[in-house]
Order: C-alpha cells, then structure tokens, then sequence
C-alpha cells in the first residue's frame, strides 16, 4: 500500500448455502373418488436458503392408462402467487399450493412432482 512493497495475505471464508423446499405435509396422498370428480389438497411450500426473489414452476407426470393413452389428470394452482419472495428482514414467505386431480378413466399413480425454481434448483 501507498507503494509499500510488503506481501499481505488475506484469507476469506464462506458457505454455500443451497436453496431448498420444505413441504408441509411432505407427502400427498389425494382420496379415491368416482370417475371425473375432482379431489384436492392443499400443501404449504416452505422456502429456505433462498437470497433472491424465485419463481417456482411445478412439472406433473404424465400416465399412461392401461389402454395406452396418455393424460396428465393433475392441476397445481398457486392462490397466492408463486414467487418466492424476501421479505426486508430476512424472512421469506410461505406459498400456498392446491393439488388437484381428475381422471374420467380408472388410474393409480405413486411418483413425484417436480417443484422447479427458476435457476432449476
């Protein structure tokens, strides 16, 4: 400094902190009901480590029935919008999601929705 040839070291620390999702149930379990009448549940995403505003986008499965055709029978709504959002102190919202599903021809399904930010996370 100041055309001081001496050698300083600076040593920094950190830590990566990974954004992640918490849901609350964690898993859905939607009730048989008759052929085209709609069931639904309502999870609470609880976002954590997140240090910038994100938009979480859902991918649902398709199926296969058992005659060979394909139908995607689930709809996922945010009520209340579905950005991840900082609040001024630290804190970050929780977001509300219905799961529906609808099916006029007999299936059962057991596998994973995919809740997607926008960086893919």
């Amino acid at each position: 400094l100041n055309d001081n040839l001496s050698t300083y070291i600076l040593t920094l620390s950190g830590t990566l902190r990974s954004p992640k999702m918490r849901f609350h149930p964690p898993f859905l379990m939607l009730m048989p009901v008759p052929l085209g009448v709609e069931t639904e549940e309502v999870i609470t995403i609880i976002p954590q480590e997140f240090i910038r505003q994100s938009r979480i986008t859902v991918k649902v499965p398709q199926l296969e029935l058992a005659d060979g055709t394909r139908t995607c029978p689930f709809s996922v709504k945010f009520p209340e919008g579905q950005d991840i959002v900082l609040s001024s102190d630290g804190t970050i919202k929780e977001l509300t999601c219905r799961i529906s599903f609808r099916s006029s021809k007999p299936v059962s399904f057991l596998g994973e929705m995919l809740f997607i930010d926008q960086e893919e996370n």
